[in-house]
């Protein structure tokens, strides 16, 4: 048997290094675009199976190749269908004026542990406060996926979170109010923004809209959710899907810390 034509590619070439440095990056920007959400799953179940193929290729298995070749030339319809939001972001990233720049991807800035976790004490007291005068309010903190499609259905922020901020933002007679607020890192990126609402069946009647988003959104994506009831005054957590409710101050404070922290304060 000869194995020759298996070692062909062993003969690399210039242009090979460039197409291997190409896919990689490719890679590395589909990585910065889904990290955090649910189709970061579906996209490495996709690879396992393009992988699979190419695997059957290479091997001379004519008739598995040929049927998982049907699948995977109707799988880039359902790839796009899948992905749609991703796709475009992806060219909206690509039309904007300093993609590089945007992106972070050339220059390597490597932040500070400190830089990167939200400011929970100001979360938490805000919250307390909410509670207390019964002011309902959805607060969506980031982890790995930075919301960027659901960021830019509110408005802009950009301003250092502080309790009195917060407060400010969902008092009632503001017009922002409404809709989520954003947290990214230590940053009060936008608020009154749209999320998705979660279709289970299983929530209570008892869940308003606030609930519901916020359990939609932590399907979609690792965020972390937290909400004060307007009716009740009682403030809720949702991390991954599940949410409990009636929490108390030093619960939601515990549930941040051994989140972003592992137990060290930020005050």
């Amino acid at each position: 048997m000869n194995i020759l034509p298996f070692l062909d590619f062993l003969n690399i070439h210039v242009v090979d290094v460039l197409d291997i440095i190409s896919v990689a990056l490719l890679f590395y920007f589909l990585y910065r675009l889904i990290r955090g959400t649910a189709a970061f799953n579906i996209f490495f179940g996709l690879l396992s199976f393009y992988i699979l193929w190419k695997l059957v290729v290479l091997f001379r298995m004519e008739l598995l190749s040929e049927l998982l070749g049907q699948f995977v030339s109707v799988g880039i319809i359902a790839l796009i269908i899948v992905f749609q939001p991703e796709i475009r972001q992806f060219l909206l990233f690509l039309g904007s004026k300093n993609p590089l720049k945007k992106a972070n991807f050339l220059i390597w800035k490597e932040r500070t542990r400190h830089q990167n976790i939200p400011r929970i004490n100001a979360i938490v007291q805000a919250c307390v406060h909410m509670s207390a005068s019964f002011t309902g309010a959805l607060i969506v903190i980031t982890r790995e996926h930075n919301l960027e499609e659901y960021i830019q259905t509110g408005e802009m922020i950009n301003a250092r979170t502080s309790r009195e901020l917060i407060e400010t933002i969902f008092f009632k007679n503001t017009p922002l109010h409404d809709g989520a607020l954003i947290i990214n890192q230590q940053t009060m990126v936008a608020a009154r923004c749209i999320l998705p609402v979660s279709h289970q069946e299983n929530i209570p009647s008892s869940m308003g809209l606030r609930h519901r988003s916020a359990i939609g959104i932590t399907e979609l994506t690792d965020a972390i959710a937290v909400v004060v009831s307007e009716q009740t005054g009682a403030i809720s957590c949702c991390i991954d899907r599940e949410i409990k409710q009636g929490i108390s101050s030093e619960e939601l404070k515990t549930i941040l810390e051994n989140i972003y922290t592992n137990k060290i304060d930020v005050k």
